[in-house]
């Protein structure tokens, strides 16, 4: 007599990784993101839409305003996220450093989706607080790093005294990082004037200068010098 045979149930295939709704929402937001600078380059702050971004990024509306109250908003977090490319580099000397974000800052500026976006978001904040303070945390308040990573390397190379005061440290990154901003923003975007590389030397000496020395001394030469 043959054994008896329990027939085998084949094994279930594998079990396709389960996928949450995180990573298209990521997807989307960037979409959103890219959508809204395209269309503000070809259409203008004027015929700007939250449907034209909707339609381009291929989302609902709805899925707009449930993100952002308004075109105010959209545009801030879209160049927001231009400005968090922005990196302090390495180059070996506090002049060198900031000569290196300078040129950073003006070639961002130059994009076409960067002017357009921030000259309209900051001329129509004018006539809005909220727009204004959401300006300020997104774009400068995170922009700020810039400087406070540039500060901590060039004390601890030597070049800058280190400050016993937070209150007063923050007052003086706040006045560092208003210095380069708005002499960079106003060269590029009001004055319409190249930011070259022999400008932005010429800048980064006289900021670093003014950094380095009190009344009655020189600068430092370690400061003022370093590789281009």
């Amino acid at each position: 007599m043959s054994p008896s045979h329990t027939p085998r149930t084949p094994p279930a295939p594998p079990a396709s990784p389960s996928r949450t709704g995180r990573p298209r929402s990521v997807e989307a937001h960037a979409a959103i993101l890219d959508a809204t600078r395209a269309a503000l380059v070809e259409l203008g702050w004027s015929k700007l839409t939250m449907g034209d971004v909707a339609s381009r990024a291929g989302v609902a509306k709805t899925t707009l305003y449930r993100r952002w109250a308004n075109r105010s908003e959209l545009v801030v977090d879209a160049v927001a996220v231009l400005f968090d490319e922005l990196r302090l580099p390495d180059r070996g000397s506090l002049t060198a450093d900031v000569e290196g974000v300078v040129l950073q800052f003006a070639a961002l500026l130059d994009r076409p989706e960067t002017r357009t976006a921030l000259m309209a978001v900051v001329a129509e904040s004018t006539r809005d607080e909220a727009l204004r303070e959401r300006i300020r945390s997104s774009i400068v308040d995170r922009q700020k790093r810039l400087v406070l990573v540039g500060r901590e390397r060039a004390q601890a190379r030597g070049e800058l005294p280190y400050e016993d005061d937070p209150a007063q440290a923050a007052r003086n990154a706040d006045m560092i990082f208003d210095v380069i901003a708005g002499a960079v923003v106003h060269r590029a975007l009001v004055s319409a004037e190249p930011v070259d590389a022999q400008w932005a030397r010429s800048f980064s000496l006289l900021l670093v200068g003014g950094l380095t020395t009190t009344p009655g001394t020189p600068p430092s030469p370690r400061a003022s010098t370093g590789p281009a």
